[in-house]
């Protein structure tokens, strides 16, 4: 889609702000106003709206995206990310070598560690990729703690999962609890580590800070809620 309007703006809107491009309601795909629930938040979309080249790019515009997503999202997206607690990354380690095993379990050990205390909740892990099933009770608190979050964390926790492939790792960038960048480098350890052994791969490492951004945009998303 080429570029069709000169300015975009941050306004009140009904139960929140919306973005307007000269003057009209910017509307979601499914044909909703948007409006989001922060100044900061519309702020920062208007600002990705006047920022846009004349052909529109939508990786360019990560709040955008996020905000349409909360706003006409599937009411099972929810039980999809709670799902990712059965059996999260955190959870299995590699067998070898040692240094892979020392750098996963200092990362890891520490988003679990959290996780036990937030939630009073346990985790079985293992060496290699053979399920291991997590206690019920573990399962069922940290389905509470999804469904607890409304339309724009949920949001934001999405991609924030699906990228890192660990449940506890998305909830604990959600609560604030440690540093995104430092939950991306947890997260992101095994392709890291075949970077390392194997040598540059332009290809690998594209994807990789293709992903990188994409997690990290979803942390500031959630910033520009508070």
């Amino acid at each position: 889609m080429k570029r069709f309007w000169k300015v975009a703006a941050a306004v009140e809107a009904a139960g929140g702000f919306g973005i307007t491009l000269d003057g009209k309601p910017l509307k979601t795909p499914a044909r909703a106003e948007l409006v989001v629930p922060t100044v900061p938040l519309a702020d920062a979309i208007a600002a990705e709206w006047n920022e846009s080249a004349e052909t529109i790019d939508p990786r360019t515009m990560p709040f955008t995206g996020l905000a349409n997503a909360a706003i006409d999202r599937n009411d099972s997206l929810a039980e999809g990310l709670a799902k990712f607690g059965e059996s999260d990354l955190t959870c299995y380690r590699a067998e070898g070598p040692t240094p892979l095993v020392e750098r996963q379990a200092e990362a890891w050990d520490a988003l679990l560690g959290w996780a036990r205390r937030r939630y009073d909740v346990d985790f079985a892990t293992c060496a290699g990729i053979v399920h291991v099933p997590q206690p019920p009770e573990t399962v069922r608190r940290l389905t509470q703690a999804v469904a607890a979050l409304d339309a724009f964390r949920l949001a934001a926790l999405s991609p924030l999962v699906t990228i890192g492939g660990s449940l506890v790792a998305g909830l604990a960038v959600v609560e604030q609890a440690m540093p995104a960048d430092a939950v991306w480098e947890a997260v992101s350890i095994d392709e890291r580590w075949q970077l390392e052994q194997w040598g540059s791969d332009d290809e690998a490492e594209v994807a990789l800070d293709a992903r990188r951004r994409e997690f990290l945009s979803a942390a500031a998303f959630l910033d520009l809620l508070n």
